[in-house]
């Protein structure tokens, strides 16, 4: 997967992407990170990209012109591909989620636009964004940390990222549920013992441990979520509930069984 961000701060992103699990992946090859800065574009000879808004307003704007030629930098090199979506990291758009990652994973090519000041003329973005995309309800200086986050959790829904492919399948709000609590060793540490289960081997009962703690974590932390993912899996309550039914059925066989003895002896 390619990675193309169109920015102010280049170097701000590639700072932070080309570490960690996001750096090893761009060093194997699985996906590419290419940093477009927008200033080299103008064609102010101060390298200014940004002006007042007309009918006023404090702050300024970034220019339609850089940014469209920056986009067409990319884009004329992705010629025979079908055309990219165009991410604009704005508080206006959708928020984030990991279902838009993990759909975000799919495409071949990605474009991802970092506004900053107090945004960019919206002729531009009418032209170029597909997306309007948020990560939260709260104003930043500009759109490179949100690029950043978006880029960290799509590549790891990308194939060859995470060193165990199972991961992404697990974690929190992979499937609505919040990721259950881990241990590691020793078993016991500061007084605290590892719950027996995740000792025993039965790997039955460790992942039916796992779904009841993410269902509780969920049902306490994020109802939201909690309820979703009961509206999609009405299936699982209803085999809760023929299993307490059959535990009790057995409870009362045995009690029975229980006081018919007592009446013998």
């Amino acid at each position: 997967m390619n990675f193309h961000v169109l920015t102010l701060f280049p170097e701000m992103i590639d700072q932070g992407v080309r570490t960690s699990i996001t750096g090893r992946a761009i060093e194997k090859g699985v996906i590419s990170l290419e940093l477009v800065n927008i200033r080299d574009y103008t064609k102010d000879k101060h390298k200014k990209v940004d002006d007042y808004p007309y009918g006023g307003g404090a702050g300024m704007l970034m220019q339609a012109q850089p940014v469209y030629d920056a986009f067409l930098s990319v884009t004329k090199n992705l010629k025979g591909r079908m055309r990219p979506r165009v991410i604009y990291m704005a508080p206006q758009g959708r928020t984030f989620h990991q279902q838009m990652a993990r759909e975000l994973a799919c495409e071949e090519d990605l474009i991802i636009l970092c506004g900053h000041y107090e945004g960019i003329d919206q002729r531009v973005l009418d032209t170029i964004v597909t997306d309007y995309v948020s990560i939260g309800d709260y104003v930043l200086t500009g759109g490179e940390l949100p690029a950043m986050v978006m880029i960290d959790a799509v590549s790891r829904m990308v194939p060859g990222v995470l060193g165990n492919e199972d991961s992404g399948e697990t974690e929190s709000f992979s499937n609505y549920l919040l990721e259950y609590p881990q241990y590691s060793r020793p078993e016991e540490w500061n007084g605290q013992k590892v719950p027996e289960v995740l000792l025993s081997g039965n790997h039955e009962k460790v992942a039916e441990w796992r779904l009841t703690r993410s269902l509780e974590r969920t049902k306490e932390l994020r109802p939201d979520l909690y309820e979703k993912w009961a509206a999609e899996n009405q299936d699982y309550f209803e085999r809760l509930r023929r299993r307490e039914a059959r535990k009790r059925q057995k409870e009362e066989r045995r009690l029975r069984k229980s006081q018919e003895m007592s009446h013998i002896n």
